[in-house]
């Protein structure tokens, strides 16, 4: 059971049956936020000190990797990808530019995933993306993704 006093658009098992993700690479845990026509969306991830990766990065001072946020925020625009009709296609990671790490994201930490949507097209696109803690801006990047059919990986 959830908290009764949150409401989200999508929970772990929807966004499961959307990403081909699974433990412990599937890094968003609620869609909070979604608007497709405007190409807006909001994920969670909750990171508590049983993520794998703060065992080794770095022992006695954990810290979420960068690469990792920025395959949460990939995730998030894969779902916004997904629910603007391309179901039959995965968005895979082409690139990332304008990738600026500002605040250092670590176990308790609540991270809300953003990406509003610049360029989409039936081969691939582009999403303007920031990762917050609270107000405090923790990540902010350009990622853009390749649309590959399912049936061809």
């Amino acid at each position: 059971m959830g908290d009764k006093n949150v409401s989200y658009l999508l929970g772990a098992r929807q966004i499961s049956d959307i990403l081909p993700h699974r433990y412990p690479f599937l890094l968003v845990d609620r869609i909070l936020h979604m608007d497709v026509e405007a190409g807006e969306i909001v994920g969670v991830k909750n990171l508590t000190w049983n993520e794998p990766f703060f065992q080794g990065h770095f022992p006695g001072i954990p810290i979420m990797p960068g690469v990792l946020i920025l395959e949460a925020l990939a995730q998030t625009g894969g779902i916004l990808v997904h629910q603007r009709g391309y179901t039959n296609k995965i968005a895979l990671l082409l690139n990332v530019t304008q990738a600026k790490f500002r605040k250092p994201v670590v176990p308790g930490d609540v991270l809300h995933l953003h990406c509003k949507g610049i360029h989409l097209s039936v081969n691939g696109g582009k999403v303007q993306a920031r990762a917050m803690l609270g107000e405090q801006l923790a990540v902010e990047a350009e990622l853009g993704f390749a649309l590959v059919d399912k049936e061809k990986l």
